[in-house]
């Protein structure tokens, strides 16, 4: 009985820990999210804005903001930004203008 009651309680008490990702895995995410989300883009000399928005695991979808200057002869190479919808579990990334959003520095 003592050891079903130790047993039990290592149990619940390492449980948290085997649920978290390791800081390497995290690293490894944001690396993917962020070279799917600049290769998505239309944007040139496309740059990352800010930090990533991590929704939660029912949405599975990050979101990144991004900004750079518009290719288009007509867009005379101006300023343009772009939201980023990257879903975690397939890894592919969609962007949409966003030169509406404004950067709060």
């Amino acid at each position: 009985m003592k050891y079903l009651t130790r047993t039990l309680c290592l149990t619940l008490l390492l449980s948290p820990l085997a649920q978290a990702s390791s800081e390497a895995a995290w690293q490894q995410h944001d690396e993917n999210l962020q070279q799917a989300c600049v290769q998505a883009s239309g944007l040139k000399a496309v740059k990352v804005v800010g930090k990533p928005i991590m929704y939660d695991d029912s949405v599975g979808y990050d979101a990144l903001l991004l900004e750079g200057r518009y290719p288009q002869k007509h867009m005379k190479n101006q300023l343009g930004r772009e939201l980023c919808l990257y879903q975690r579990q397939s890894g592919k990334a969609v962007v949409s203008e966003a030169d509406q959003l404004r950067v709060v520095k």
